[in-house]
């Protein structure tokens, strides 16, 4: 036993008389020591987007009528039933995320890389701003704190995250201000390292913190809210906002490892076998031949003839639809590269109609905006605006309408302007009451349009004390409590 233990004392002492230093010779060369910014920043963005076009798909698109299973015995979305889980994986995956965004803003510190830390502000914004309007108070400023032993976060109230959250986009604004490049590389939303693609993240900031004050507008008061709105929207220079379809924030999948669209090798009876456009979808979109059903939708032959055709939502459960017998996703948008979105051109100017139609000044009236915002959404899904498509009832805004009829009309294009945009449809929804949704007639009748997700169950085990000072103060955790902009 001495000699072995005698050995390894002169394996050591052979190793560190050659070395002089026995950290040094476990040092890979080939490694960087050093991480830089941007090498973190790409992978962000795209798990990030994934998320979002995921939430999509999987959540507001069955919740707000845009899709149905074709068989559904129990619950389901579209029986305004969340499932469990619906929160566990979306609430796990963006807090884990979101250490990234902290390590990415914490080395671009480091580095005085400005640009970074404001794209990092910006990210970190979108997703919280997500998980807020899904949940309502959450952890915020003790999330992701662990190495400071912080193991059980409270859950800041919905009204400070968004403060904070305003003041993160105002404070990005400025340090992107001061940029002049992304001299570290890796951004896959705008693709550019030059002063052009500074500009398209200041207006990304701006644009975020419109929708953000819209949303919050009634809670004027309590907040600042129609003050921020009136300085964004009456300085341009100091606070740009998308203006063309070239400022959309795509992150447009470039289709080679590992930045393929998510949807690239999904299986058909995974796409579109077991999914299929309702009929409220579908048949506005017909009653007003909508050019954008041929980007989104399959046709099914009907009496000789290629049709689009939706299925009912809120069905019974003994109701069973067949294979192939409707409209649903096209293939196509499986590998498009544009699907990643995080917002639009179109999203900016049918909040302008909005702010419009309720009394700022934008530069452009509620119909101009409207019209605007249209064609913009087209312009994004690659067609082209039919000639008398703003001539049409379901369509047409008039200066004579009032106030209900033309915002139920601004919300009702936004809604199709959100197609594969996060949980857009579904805050909006709740913000506005529109669009009107038919109720179908499998939906029992206790269920009433959801307010919220609620909590990761394991919650009640990790941090119970915390978990229950929220859900009492927020006055339950039922999808039918309302957050705070909502009451």
């Amino acid at each position: 036993m001495k000699k072995i233990i005698l050995y390894f004392i002169g394996l050591l002492l052979l190793h560190s008389s050659c070395t002089g230093d026995f950290e040094e010779m476990n040092l890979d060369p080939n490694r960087p020591t050093d991480v830089f910014p941007g090498v973190m920043l790409d992978q962000l963005q795209y798990r990030l987007v994934n998320s979002s076009i995921g939430r999509a798909r999987g959540f507001s698109h069955e919740l707000m009528q845009m899709t149905a299973p074709r068989l559904s015995i129990n619950n389901g979305l579209h029986r305004y039933f969340v499932e469990p889980n619906n929160s566990s994986g979306f609430w796990d995956n963006h807090y884990r995320l979101m250490t990234d965004a902290e390590d990415i803003y914490k080395i671009a510190e480091k580095l005085d890389a400005k640009a970074y830390m404001g794209v990092a502000l910006i990210l970190k914004t979108w997703s919280y701003s997500l998980l807020t309007d899904a949940f309502g108070d959450i952890p915020y400023t003790e999330a992701n704190r662990v190495e400071e032993g912080i193991v059980k976060p409270i859950f800041d109230t919905q009204k400070d995250i968004y403060i904070n959250l305003l003041q993160n986009l105002e404070l990005a604004n400025e340090l992107l201000s001061q940029s002049s490049t992304f001299v570290y590389g890796g951004d896959l939303i705008y693709q550019t390292d030059g002063a052009a693609g500074i500009l398209k993240w200041r207006k990304l900031a701006n644009s975020l913190r419109l929708r953000m004050l819209l949303r919050i507008l009634s809670k004027d008061g309590e907040l600042n809210v129609r003050q921020q709105l009136e300085m964004i929207l009456s300085d341009g220079a100091k606070y740009p906002v998308f203006t063309s379809n070239s400022d959309d924030a795509i992150l447009r999948y470039p289709g080679n490892f590992p930045f393929f669209n998510p949807y690239f090798n999904a299986r058909t009876l995974d796409w579109r076998e077991g999914t299929y456009y309702t009929e409220y979808f579908i048949n506005w979109l017909n009653r007003n031949n909508d050019p954008r059903r041929t980007v989104w939708a399959t046709t099914v032959n009907e009496n000789g003839q290629r049709v689009y055709k939706g299925i009912m939502s809120g069905y019974p459960s003994n109701v069973e639809y067949t294979v192939n017998a409707h409209s649903s996703y096209r293939d196509e948008l499986k590998t498009l590269p544009e699907l990643g979105i995080v917002m639009t051109h179109a999203e900016v100017e049918l909040i302008k109609s909005e702010l419009a139609l309720r009394g700022f000044y934008t530069g452009g009236t509620t119909e101009l905006h409207y019209q605007q915002g249209i064609e913009a959404s087209m312009e994004q899904w690659g067609v082209e605006m039919p000639s008398n498509y703003l001539d049409q009832e379901d369509v047409k805004i008039e200066v004579g309408d009032g106030f209900d009829a033309k915002l139920e009309k601004i919300i009702q294009q936004k809604y199709f302007a959100h197609y594969f945009n996060d949980f857009q449809s579904w805050f909006e929804k709740r913000r506005t009451g529109y669009p009107i949704l038919p109720r179908g007639t499998g939906i029992p009748v206790e269920n009433i349009f959801p307010s919220r997700i609620t909590y990761p169950n394991y919650l009640q085990a990790l941090n119970q004390e915390n978990l229950e000072i929220a859900t009492t103060r927020m006055g339950g955790d039922t999808q039918n409590t309302k957050v705070w902009w909502e009451k």
